[in-house]
């Protein structure tokens, strides 16, 4: 315990009074205090404290090692708060964490909401596209937002993404003294003075994105080079997403691959050499709030996966020979998935030798959409679609 210089100290509205004797200790025997603004003046820190960097750094703290330190955080440290970003560079003997409730329990508890039934959204430091594979009908969210004026552009955001009959709760100062929770429609905000800090619950209606396997293809920006639906849906199929897994998607073309890998939960490493498609994969990714899991690179395949860190699934997508699959397959550690689509003669031929030589399954596609035909209507197949996957 000797050793535990920092303490980190979760603080609500109420200041002060809404600390146990561990954190009030922590912060009388304290060299140095850091925290935002509000917290150094809700405990009185005076020549003590230390205002956050802009942009945020933890670098300041570290610089105490040794030093009795307290950093304040909003309510729970380690729920989008400093607290992961601290203690990703420490070990565990070097600090006590003395939470108390967070923002979002105590907005569950002025609503009566079930807390593990609420989608907990964290839009202080992100972009309101983080919501767009969370929102569907009925579903509650609570999310932290920058200040007062943020709400409002929430509300605006929640509108033009066909939200806006969804109810919203704006929560101020909650926890403390000057409180207050007011309600209203998205498309019919209107409330003045919005203080922070402050949260939004939002019961949600409207229609939110299907959650199996292959999204519509109008909703991705594209310059016609796509995994088109069907295919995309039998594509991420045999990938296979799990939570927390890479997938490396070569030759990416729009990105449709990696952005669903990442609505299912995973980080995906896109690898595109036009620059044109680059640019398309990134607003892909803005537009479904999957920035933060969709690393985008420019430049030909095989000369950047050797850089790439260990994946769980690798999709090639495009520009493809036996030499690069060679090299691409040399690289990967045991166990990682590996899907590629053929639709030429050459890269069809090239399925059929991985298949001999590393095993897995080969599967035709032929898909069909209706057309006219004359008065009537008839059948306009697409190309045929090879699929070759194995577990390498």
């Amino acid at each position: 315990m000797a050793d535990r210089w920092l303490s980190i100290v979760g603080l609500g509205e109420d200041g002060l009074a809404g600390l146990g004797d561990a954190s009030r200790a922590a912060l009388a025997g304290a060299e140095v205090i850091f925290g935002g603004p509000r917290h150094l003046a809700l405990v009185g820190a005076g020549d003590r404290g230390r205002e956050w960097p802009v942009p945020f750094d933890v670098a300041p703290v570290l610089a105490l090692r040794g030093r009795r330190v307290v950093v304040l955080a909003s309510g729970d440290p380690f729920w989008f708060g400093a607290g992961g970003s601290l203690a990703a560079h420490l070990v565990a003997g070097e600090w006590v964490a003395h939470p108390v409730a967070s923002t979002f329990a105590l907005v569950a508890a002025r609503l009566g909401w079930r807390l593990e039934a609420v989608e907990c959204v964290g839009l202080h430091a992100a972009p309101f596209a983080r919501l767009r594979g969370v929102l569907a009908q009925g579903v509650r969210v609570i999310a932290t937002v920058r200040d007062g004026a943020a709400v409002a552009e929430l509300a605006q955001w929640l509108v033009e993404a066909g939200f806006g009959a969804s109810r919203l709760t704006v929560c101020e100062r909650v926890g403390g003294p000057r409180e207050r929770v007011r309600e209203c429609v998205a498309d019919g905000f209107a409330l003045a003075d919005v203080a922070a800090p402050v949260a939004v619950a939002v019961e949600a209606v409207g229609q939110g994105l299907p959650r199996a396997g292959g999204l519509p293809d109008g909703l991705f920006a594209s310059d016609g080079q796509i995994t088109k639906r069907p295919i995309r849906a039998l594509t991420l199929s045999a990938l296979a997403p799990r939570r927390g897994e890479v997938l490396w998607d070569l030759g990416a073309g729009s990105g449709s691959i990696s952005v669903e890998w990442c609505l299912a939960g995973g980080f995906a490493h896109a690898v595109e050499a036009r620059g044109e498609r680059v640019a398309n994969i990134r607003t892909n990714a803005d537009w479904f709030g999957v920035d933060h899991r969709l690393a985008v690179h420019e430049g030909v395949w095989g000369e950047v996966i050797a850089d790439l860190p260990k994946p769980d699934a690798v999709f090639v997508g495009g520009g493809a020979d036996a030499g690069l699959m060679a090299r691409l397959i040399g690289l990967l550690p045991r166990g990682v998935r590996l899907v590629t689509n053929a639709v030429t003669l050459e890269s069809e031929a090239l399925a059929y030798a991985l298949q001999a030589a590393h095993g897995g399954a080969l599967y035709r596609f032929d898909v069909a959409r209706d057309a006219p035909l004359g008065r009537m209507r008839g059948w306009t197949a697409s190309r045929p679609v090879v699929q070759w996957s194995a577990v390498i």
